[in-house]
């Protein structure tokens, strides 16, 4: 907590700090928690920046976080018709990730220079390790062209195939 608690006098009580995520999970599942905020994905403790390479700007942030709840929606939305399931319940992990880079693109009939999304999902049992999740190309490509055509300011969408390890879940 960086020394807010002593700043404002308070005590920091963390009974959970010693349990691993599929622990805390198991907790959740044995307390009667609902399904959806036991299963809920992960997001990081020093929150939306480390989803941004580099430099954090607001005008990052905001891209991203549009870019991520369009990825969330569809796979919220996408099924996959042998296990009924969405991806959502089938991936562990799921967001994306804000790359400072810009890419050359075509709009109608004039070029873009915008910047560069990577989506991630990983399953895992225990988030020790993970694989990459073999996303249905058809989920991608629905997600690629609606980040694009809804995100002004993003015209590039990559997929991050890589395991943990030797990559790490989440990229900063």
């Amino acid at each position: 907590m960086g020394g807010l608690p002593e700043l404002l006098g308070l005590k920091l009580l963390e009974p959970l700090r010693e349990l691993f995520k599929d622990e805390v999970r198991e907790l959740g599942v044995a307390l009667g928690l609902p399904y959806h905020m036991v299963y809920r994905h992960p997001f990081p403790g020093p929150g939306l920046g480390v989803r941004i390479l580099g430099e954090v700007k607001k005008d990052y942030a905001d891209l991203l976080r549009r870019a991520d709840a369009i990825f969330i929606d569809e796979l919220h939305n996408f099924i996959d018709e042998a296990s009924g399931k969405s991806w959502y319940d089938l991936t562990s992990q799921a967001f994306a990730v804000f790359l400072p880079v810009k890419s050359v693109g075509v709009m109608g009939d004039g070029r873009t220079y915008d910047y560069v999304v990577a989506l991630r999902a990983v399953q895992t049992s225990d988030f020790m390790t993970a694989d990459w999740a073999e996303l249905p190309y058809a989920l991608l490509k629905k997600v690629s062209s609606r980040i694009i055509n809804e995100v002004r300011g993003i015209n590039r969408v990559t997929y991050d195939v890589s395991s943990k390890p030797p990559a790490t879940i989440e990229w900063e």
